[in-house]
């Protein structure tokens, strides 16, 4: 027995009527929607230490609901003591029921747990309607045992859309619930 999540259906029964008759589209299927958000943790620190990349990916596990996948680098950098291949990040793809998820356990209760917030900033689209987020702290997600933590890590937040400009963007993920600065 599954159950539709709430953003899925308020998405279906208000977001997509309220942006169709806001830009005028002549179909439904013109209207934006969210494809995918991808969570991403680069650990540079994890070429030395092991156990970092070990701990951020059973955070991303926990925080997504879904198995985090390690990130590999591409390139040798002699610099950084780094190899081809070498784990360096953490990172996890959501998609449909548990993006819709996510997305509503995000902005329900991990933003307002954000020290000083007052609305995250209209800035981070990309011209075509994605926008990025940054975290600088995992333990404002409620999963996260603060006492098991051993390094607090932040994590970029990417939301991809199918919308064609910024302005498209920025209205769907309001109509989300996205608490924007004014």
């Amino acid at each position: 027995m599954s159950t539709t999540p709430t953003l899925k259906k308020k998405y279906q029964e208000e977001i997509v009527p309220a942006l169709q008759a806001k830009f005028k589209y002549k179909s439904i299927m013109q209207v934006p929607k969210l494809e995918k958000i991808c969570l991403n943790q680069g650990l540079g620190q994890a070429v030395s230490d092991k156990k970092i990349l070990e701990a951020a990916l059973v955070d991303m596990t926990t925080i997504a609901g879904q198995k985090a996948v390690a990130a590999k680098s591409k390139k040798d950098i002699s610099n950084f003591k780094l190899r081809k291949g070498m784990p360096i990040g953490a990172r996890v793809t959501l998609r449909g029921d548990k993006m819709y998820e996510f997305l509503e356990r995000l902005v329900a209760v991990a933003l307002p747990r954000v020290r000083d917030f007052r609305g995250i900033s209209p800035k981070g689209f990309d011209g075509r309607g994605n926008y990025n987020l940054g975290i600088t702290e995992q333990i404002i997600f409620p999963e996260i045992d603060i006492d098991k933590v051993n390094k607090i890590l932040g994590m970029d937040i990417t939301f991809v859309t199918t919308a064609e400009t910024n302005e498209e963007g920025l209205a769907l993920l309001t109509e989300f619930g996205m608490p924007f600065k004014k």
